[in-house]
């Protein structure tokens, strides 16, 4: 099918107006030209559309019909375009975020509210998963965005680095370590220690700081959440090696948290899309404002 948008709105002045010169002067076309617009519509429909005399141009029942349904057309492409300029403007849409649920609750929370605040009109959903589900969400499509620390092996996403956060000691405030300015790793020899199970990305982390220290990683306490490994670190049964924004978690424990040295082992907070999806106006205003946030929940030095 020929028929284009511009041949439409021509017929449907026509048709309105019942005029080609009255037409041709309300869409700033010469008349010969409008008129020949009309003659090729309606061979491409094999249909005559207009009744022609020398006074009026009326419709025929073919053109009531075909005016009846290229008004609906036109109506829901102004529509469409009207929303897409709005998705554009960031004046309406959807943003589906995924996180784990310690960033969930300490970075997204505040980020969220200065973004619908900017943006009333985007609705914003939050799902507080796993790692391996935030990734399989945004591969998938069920999540926009997701937020995380993700491996560098991971195929089918994009990556936004956030913030650079370090891994930090955590103690609580009557252990040998609460006046010290930092924690080296090979001082958790003979430290209980807390960790968080084998699912976690973290935990590969701590395990390569043993290793890298000649140490026996050997823990007291398995955990999956790092709320969980905070408790018990609180209640006096060990240590715990946690990332730099779980001191955010920690404000109202009995608990310090202590740059851990030799060696600094750090990884990047990123927001993560999929590959070969395009970046929605809202995906790319909200990354601004969560780098904000992330940035005030690590301390300086890690970044």
């Amino acid at each position: 099918m020929k028929i284009t948008i511009k041949q439409i709105q021509q017929f449907l002045a026509v048709a309105e107006l019942g005029n080609f010169s009255r037409a041709s002067k309300r869409l700033g076309t010469a008349q010969p030209a409008l008129s020949q617009a009309i003659r090729d519509l309606e061979d491409e429909l094999s249909v005559r559309l207009f009744d022609r005399t020398t006074r009026r141009v009326e419709l025929t029942d073919a053109g009531r019909e075909f005016q009846n349904s290229t008004t609906k057309v036109m109506e829901e492409l102004e529509h469409a375009v009207e929303g897409v300029h709005m998705l554009a403007e960031r004046r309406r849409g959807r943003l589906r975020i995924a996180a784990p649920p310690l960033l969930a609750s300490v970075v997204l929370p505040q980020a969220i509210a200065e973004f619908q605040q900017s943006y009333p009109g985007i609705a914003v959903q939050l799902a507080d998963v796993g790692t391996e589900q935030i990734v399989e969400a945004v591969r998938s499509g069920k999540a926009d965005c997701g937020l995380g620390t993700f491996s560098p092996a991971e195929d089918g996403i994009e990556r936004v680095a956030l913030v650079r956060d370090s891994l930090m000691l955590f103690c609580d405030d009557r252990s040998i370590f609460a006046d010290a300015a930092t924690a080296r790793w090979r001082d958790l020899a003979d430290q209980p220690l807390i960790t968080l199970t084998r699912d976690s990305g973290i935990r590969l982390l701590v395990e390569i700081g043993f290793e890298t220290s000649e140490i026996p990683l050997k823990p007291a306490f398995e955990v999956s959440q790092v709320t969980t490994a905070l408790a018990l670190v609180e209640a006096g049964l060990g240590v715990a090696v946690l990332p730099a924004y779980a001191l955010a978690a920690a404000r109202h424990r009995k608990v310090v948290g202590k740059p851990l040295v030799d060696p600094n082992i750090a990884r990047e907070v990123a927001m993560i899309h999929a590959t070969g999806r395009s970046v929605s106006p809202a995906t790319q205003a909200f990354v601004a404002v969560v780098r904000r946030y992330a940035q005030r929940l690590i301390p300086r030095e890690n970044n």
